[in-house]
């Protein structure tokens, strides 16, 4: 029988270790530590468990639970194991000595075969240490070499001495490095963008540090993530900048390169949706990876080693991928801000879905090393309540439900593939356990969702299409920073349109009653230079102004008032004209007025009628002949080219009215009354057309 699965948290005052499948109790061996407890985490070989207090450090056998070595030493916040568990890292808080200088806070301490009780032992390697991002020694698999960071070098020690450095990989500017994993030796670099020159990815063999075998250069870079395949022979490169320039995104742009370590492939992976790509994750066959990308509803695709993408999983809220251990499973889902919906793909079935998973609000998903399981827990301090482990089974049943006080972290442990049990994942089902059926029982049954708020004319009809989201058939999400939108369903209206009115090919905007504005280089002028379209314009405004003296009263301005013999401002002083005038505009408001009050429905705005009596208008001669096209001409101020207008624009507001008809809208009845005026409004119109031709 195979040894049972197990896991080990922490919360605020323990430490606890429990065997899970198919007993679910605690190791019996394991004595809870009680206290302020920093860490604990398991080797990657799953043959240790460390964990850290104030005080000491503690290493237990985690197949027992009892105490291997403890280590004196004080401050403790990161522990850490090589691949193989031979050593053991730790990391105190930065600080300084009497002579002010920083202290060795990160040691590296063995815990295989000199592993003592007697709490004297020492460690066999020391350095200054002061970010806690990327604290810790990188091994390569065989735990031959181990690699750090430094200004502008990644230094190279001998595992067993770390006293000498081995040897130095120079490189300007470096800020980050990845050890591939697998057999060969290889290391990758990044270098940021630095005064106008793009950032690089550069892939080494160690200790051959002469030239890159392999190498990316990208702009949009200011942080990568480094993701190697189980193999080490491909690298994937999420590339981050902090401030997105087209102000489409808050948390920067992202942009995706796959470098293989023999140089034969370096390119920028095309995804086919807009928006960040919130996830990448290889699979641990090494051979493919997925991505989860594009604004939400976010899109998932699997891509092979040559990032032709193999299959994409149906639109939803979803930012997280992980495959299982055995590469045959995918587990997909929403975590965050999101609802916590897991869906769990079978990749060996066609990427059949098995199951989706409602998690509620975990920070922690992980599968089994038999990818048999999912756990998910809700951890301090992203939440305070509701902290818990739960076990589902890879089918969507829960298996293991447990709740804690304040709990920081929880992992499994870890299992070498040769220890796992053999057989089908999905089959049998598990027995739960009884702490699952309670939980079941708690659980509230879910009611059916009321969905968004519609108005009782809109009940019982299906979503508008510019209403739906795009995995309901809607439209794509598009970022448009400002600008209008018109969607390919048809949603949305430009500003200023006016109903019935043409709509204009371009923006240009024109001053009423002017002519047609030219755009520039529409007459012919692109090939002209500043000066000479500036003589340009000065002769033009020149003609200008002499047609407008020509022309006499024609133009925008108002026909002066010539005052006649009878006006009686003759031989009058300015005042006094003044004075006479103001009496006469207090004499036109107060008419107006009496008119308003009066039982006349009109209101008359005339100087004709003065005192009671009706004055006497002179003629006026008009010394400009106006031309044939007059009436026609936007700039004219005609009254018949006026009501002309507005009829026109009558007629194109109902024919707008009819076709809205006609394609099955609902009018109003007021609308409906202006559609049956259209004939006297063409037979009005037909009367203006010919009273031109008749004068």
């Amino acid at each position: 029988m195979a040894a049972p699965l197990q896991f080990a948290y922490r919360t605020q005052k323990e430490i606890g270790v429990t065997d899970a499948a198919p007993v679910y109790v605690p190791v019996p061996g394991f004595v809870k530590p009680e206290g302020n407890l920093r860490c604990c985490v398991y080797s990657p070989c799953g043959r240790f468990l460390a964990w850290a207090s104030n005080e000491r450090v503690c290493v237990v056998d985690a197949s027992v639970g009892h105490v291997l070595a403890t280590l004196v030493v004080s401050n403790v916040f990161e522990v850490a194991f090589s691949p193989r568990g031979t050593y053991l890292s730790t990391w105190e808080r930065p600080a300084k000595d009497e002579n002010g200088d920083a202290t060795k806070n990160l040691k590296i301490w063995r815990t295989t075969e000199d592993i003592s009780g007697n709490g004297d032992q020492q460690p066999i390697g020391r350095f200054v240490q002061k970010s806690q991002t990327g604290w810790n020694l990188q091994y390569t698999s065989d735990e031959k070499y181990c690699a750090r960071l430094v200004t502008n070098e990644v230094q190279f020690y001998s595992s067993d001495d770390l006293s000498t450095v081995w040897n130095k990989l120079r490189v300007e500017g470096v800020t980050d490095f990845a050890i591939a994993p697998g057999q060969s030796y290889n290391v990758a670099v990044f270098v940021p963008e630095r005064k106008g020159q793009p950032a690089a990815v550069r892939v080494f063999n160690v200790p051959q540090f002469s030239s890159p075998i392999s190498q990316k250069t990208f702009f949009k870079g200011d942080k990568v993530q480094l993701n190697w395949n189980s193999l080490g022979t491909s690298l994937i490169v999420l590339a981050q900048t902090d401030v997105d320039k087209t102000n489409k995104s808050y948390y920067g742009e992202t942009t995706l390169y796959l470098l293989s370590a023999n140089g034969s492939l370096d390119a920028r992976i095309t995804l086919d949706k807009e928006g960040p790509i919130h996830d990448v994750s290889w699979s641990p066959n090494g051979k493919e990876f997925g991505v989860i990308y594009g604004y939400m509803p976010a899109k998932t695709t699997i891509f092979n080693h040559r990032a032709v993408a193999s299959h994409s999983f149906p639109l939803g809220p979803r930012n997280t991928i992980i495959f299982s251990p055995t590469g045959r499973f995918a587990l997909v889902a929403g975590f965050g801000n999101l609802a916590g919906q897991i869906d769990v793909y079978d990749l060996e079935k066609d990427y059949r879905k098995i199951c989706t998973i409602e998690s509620g609000n975990p920070s922690v998903c992980q599968w089994s090393p038999d990818s048999r399981y999912i756990m998910t827990a809700t951890t301090s301090p992203r939440l305070r309540v509701d902290n818990g482990v739960k076990l589902w089974h890879v089918g969507g049943g829960i298996m293991y439900h447990e709740d804690m006080v304040e709990l920081y972290n929880v992992s499994w442990r870890p299992c070498l593939p040769e220890n796992l049990p053999r057989g089908d994942p999905l089959n049998p089902v598990p027995i739960p356990h009884d702490s699952a059926l309670k939980y079941l029982g708690t659980v509230k049954t879910p009611s059916k969702p009321v969905g968004a708020y519609r108005p009782p004319g809109a009940r019982g009809m299906s979503t508008p299409l510019h209403f739906r989201r795009e995995d309901e058939g809607g439209a794509a999400h598009v970022m448009s920073n400002g600008t209008s939108n018109i969607g390919p369903n048809g949603f949305g209206r430009p500003r200023r349109q006016v109903p019935g009115a043409d709509l204009l090919e371009n923006s240009t905007r024109s001053i009423p009653g002017a002519g047609p504005v030219q755009a520039p280089g529409a007459a012919g002028d692109e090939g002209l230079s500043k000066t000479a379209l500036k003589n340009k314009k000065k002769r033009n405004n020149k003609k200008a102004k002499e047609a407008e003296g020509q022309n006499g009263a024609g133009g925008l301005a108002p026909p002066t008032q010539e005052h006649g013999p009878g006006s009686g401002n003759e031989g009058r002083s300015p005042e006094r004209r003044g004075n006479q005038q103001n009496h006469q505009r207090h004499h036109r408001s107060r008419s107006r007025h009496n008119a308003q009050g009066s039982n006349n429905p009109g209101r008359n705005r005339s100087n004709t009628h003065q005192n009671g009596q009706p004055s006497v208008a002179l003629p006026q001669v008009n010394t400009s002949q106006p031309p044939a096209d007059s009436l026609l001409s936007p700039g004219s101020q005609n009254p018949a080219s006026k009501k002309l207008r507005g009829l026109q624009k009558k007629i194109r507001a109902i024919e707008d009215l009819e076709m809205r008809l006609a394609g099955g809208e609902k009018l109003e009845d007021t609308q409906m009354k202006k559609i049956a005026t259209k004939a006297a409004v063409l037979k009005e119109l037909e009367g203006i057309d010919k009273e031109p031709h008749a004068s």
